[in-house]
């Protein structure tokens, strides 16, 4: 067995993290890269310069105003409208979208912190052109060559908490690829991909922080790899073919076995109330009463105004479908109880709801 390598006094090189303090609140159409320059003279070749979009797109105008004693929770939404092109998931008034950039995320990205209380902050329209643009601005007033990440605070699936992620990059490589190389054992990787900007961005949010409007961090040290051609973060969009949750909450229709057990719990009337509204939206001519038990027995009876048919009894199958899966989607438990009509009774059955047991 070889010796040992000696151990070092001191640490070895590695990564170090900046603030750049002593920006001003920006606006559109200040001067960000000149801002930066001022702030950060000290800046260096292969330097990583992270930026939260929020000034990125504040300086860039994009930018919602909210009127004079208009409801800012329902400009936010209709914002939301007009940056969605899909929804993925939804529950209650929480939207996760996807927008136009490819991105998955919670409200489109529209923030309505630390900005002014008139005032929604849109993501920035092309953050990797915006990226490109600093990169050379900054190149022009110091002479230097540095990489430039653009960052937004995103959640995570299946995972409490919020991290920074890329949403622009320049001068840098977004994806370190290591499919094919072999590891210390002989294993060949097979779908190793590590997104170095979205480290690099949650890197810098440990000084930036969220509330000590620090919007901008320097990190030095990383070997930057630096493609012929700029890809921005787009490599960094999982959608198509490589998406396995497309359809969000749609997953629903093949974990919906009914329930056995289920403890009441409040609000269910207006529960189901609020998923046959759903439901009923490709039907509306097809009305159904629901009529109320006790208070808080967990069953709402489903009427229909007139005797079934065939074609009623179609009809009800559909939305009922659709009824236990915007129930599931919204975290109830249900079982639906079909009730025999002797006599031209209006009862067609029972839907009972709640939470599994314990």
């Amino acid at each position: 067995m070889s010796e040992p390598p000696p151990v070092p006094a001191v640490p070895p090189a590695g990564l170090s993290v900046h603030p750049v303090p002593g920006l001003p609140e920006f606006g559109p159409g200040d001067d960000l890269a000149g801002a930066i320059a001022g702030a950060a003279p000290w800046l260096a070749d292969e330097d990583v310069v992270v930026v939260t979009s929020k000034v990125v797109a504040k300086v860039e105008g994009r930018l919602v105003s909210v009127a004079p004693g208009e409801d800012r929770e329902a400009a936010r939404q209709r914002a939301i409208d007009d940056e969605t092109v899909r929804v993925v998931a939804r529950r209650g008034p929480l939207r996760i979208v996807e927008t136009r950039h490819g991105w998955v995320v919670a409200a489109a990205g529209i923030d309505a912190s630390n900005v002014a209380g008139d005032s929604l902050v849109l993501l920035p329209e092309d953050a990797d052109a915006s990226a490109a643009r600093l990169r050379a601005r900054l190149a022009e007033l110091l002479g230097v060559d540095v990489a430039v990440v653009v960052s937004d605070t995103f959640g995570r699936t299946w995972r409490e908490g919020l991290t920074d992620v890329a949403v622009g990059a320049a001068g840098i490589a977004p994806l370190a690829d290591f499919r094919g190389t072999i590891d210390a054992h002989g294993n060949q990787l097979e779908t190793t991909q590590v997104a170095v900007v979205d480290e690099l961005a949650a890197a810098a949010d440990l000084v930036k922080g969220k509330l000590a409007g620090l919007p901008v961090a320097v990190v030095r040290g990383w070997a930057v790899d630096r493609p012929a051609e700029d890809p921005g973060t787009r490599p960094l969009v999982r959608l198509g073919p490589g998406d396995l949750f497309r359809y969000g909450t749609r997953d629903l229709v093949a974990s919906r076995a009914p329930e056995g057990e289920l403890v009441p719990r409040p609000g269910e009337l207006d529960a189901v109330a609020d998923a046959f509204r759903a439901a009923v939206a490709a039907l509306p001519e097809f009305p159904v009463v629901l009529r109320y038990g006790g208070q808080g027995d967990g069953v709402v009876d489903v009427h229909l105004p007139e005797r079934a048919t065939i074609t009623t009894a179609l009809n009800l199958g559909a939305v009922l479908g659709a009824v236990v899966v915007q129930l599931h989607a919204e975290g109830w438990a249900s079982r639906w109880e079909p009730v025999g009509t002797p006599g031209g009774s209006s009862l067609v059955g029972r839907l009972w709801l709640g939470s599994p047991p314990a």
